[in-house]
């Protein structure tokens, strides 16, 4: 059952009006851990519908959620979807004394597209030093633009007629933007003091290699990182965010993965010496 929610909509520079919504506000307990969730859709299609399961799986793990309703499509390659990310972030921080408390700690989370974006939000709030990030969810996030993993090919996917091909091509708009870390965190070679990460896939998902093998990327850099593969069979990623009756039971099996992470996050981040970076 989708938890109630509130509307709210901000100003952003580059996308213009952008709708957020905000569930659990009501019922989550004093200085409940504050999450921006950004939805999935292969940079070409989701919505804050198709990423009501996801939102509903973090409300039931103990947050407020700030879902935002990022622009999708070849209009808005990158950096547009991930600025107005940016900003929808910054607003949470700001509201998170008033929609949950004074003490509760940012997170973001996102799935497929949605973790590309909550990864390379964890990026820019190290190197922007703000706002301080307690932690990162990726679930079945799509991190690398190559789309050369074992997983992809087991799955018939790749770089001509897949949906992630597709996606990859409307998001960067050219080849070069592909060594950016921003837009392809996978390509990023320096992964030190980013907030702990919880990075989530299952056993039959496309985009299980390159979630796992980033998990272990930021350990070897010295970062928190869990990871957690769901058993097969799950359809993920295109079952996380599904508008109608063919999404995965299994999400809602994540809220106690994603509580737990929350419990052994909820000290807040550590202090990091960091550079300021610009997209």
């Amino acid at each position: 059952m989708t938890p109630t929610w509130t509307q709210e909509i901000i100003e952003t520079e580059m996308a213009g009006a952008m709708p957020l919504r905000i569930y659990g506000a009501d019922t989550a307990s004093r200085a409940a851990p504050v999450v921006l969730h950004l939805h999935g859709g292969a940079f070409t299609g989701g919505s804050l519908e198709s990423g009501a399961d996801v939102a509903a799986v973090l409300v039931a793990a103990g947050a407020v959620v700030v879902s935002a309703d990022y622009p999708v499509g070849e209009a808005h390659p990158f950096p547009v979807p991930l600025k107005a990310a940016y900003e929808a972030l910054l607003w949470s921080d700001k509201a998170k004394a008033r929609i949950a408390g004074k003490t509760s700690r940012l997170y973001v989370a996102g799935a497929e597209a949605g973790g590309n974006l909550a990864a390379a939000l964890a990026m820019m709030a190290r190197d922007q030093q703000f706002p301080a990030l307690a932690g990162q969810i990726l679930i079945s996030p799509m991190l690398d633009a190559c789309l050369a993993t074992s997983s992809l090919r087991l799955a018939d996917a790749g770089p001509v007629g897949c949906k992630w091909a597709d996606g990859w091509h409307a998001y960067l708009g050219s080849a070069d933007k592909a060594g950016h870390p921003y837009a392809a965190p996978m390509t990023a070679t320096r992964l030190g003091g980013l907030a702990p990460a919880l990075v989530i896939t299952s056993g039959d998902d496309p985009l299980r290699d390159e979630a796992l093998s980033y998990a272990r990327r930021l350990r070897a850099a010295g970062v928190e990182a869990d990871e957690h593969v769901v058993p097969a069979p799950t359809g993920w990623p295109c079952t996380i965010d599904s508008e109608d009756d063919t999404g995965c039971d299994c999400i809602k099996a994540l809220a106690p993965v994603i509580g737990r992470f929350f419990e052994q996050t909820r000290a807040g981040p550590a202090k990091r010496q960091a550079r300021h970076a610009d997209i």
